[in-house]
């Protein structure tokens, strides 16, 4: 089990179970919605995260959905139409991101060339 919050502590999230993947994504899509130049998901069957709080969510493109905290505004997840059954949250608002080990990177063709990625993880 992990749990999250928001920044202002208004939006939490619990989880069970193991998450299926974790992994940095590039897109410019997902470095729009949190302002910085790489993401992190960690990705959970939809049924095994249960919100309290009062979360918004906007479309931010066909068969995307993305949500935040209504209050503060912190980006909480990503969900697609593609993997309905499906939730990735983003790890820095788990309360112990350190758990979680990525596990390669999504969309590196689209990454910052200013930003260096020094791993041997796998790109896609």
């Amino acid at each position: 089990m992990a749990n999250g919050h928001c920044l202002c502590g208004q939006l939490t999230f619990q989880t069970t179970g193991k998450p299926n993947w974790i992994m940095y994504c590039h897109c410019a899509s997902c470095r729009r919605h949190t302002a910085s130049p790489v993401t992190c998901f960690v990705n959970y069957k939809s049924n095994n995260v249960t919100f309290s709080g009062d979360r918004s969510t906007f479309a931010s493109s066909p068969g995307v959905t993305r949500s935040f905290c209504a209050q503060c505004g912190t980006p909480t997840s990503y969900e697609t139409s593609k993997r309905s059954d499906e939730i990735d949250l983003y790890l820095n608002v788990f309360d112990e991101p350190e758990t979680f080990t990525p596990q390669k990177h999504v969309y590196f063709d689209e990454h910052i060339s200013w930003f260096d990625v020094n791993d041997n993880l796998p790109r896609e």
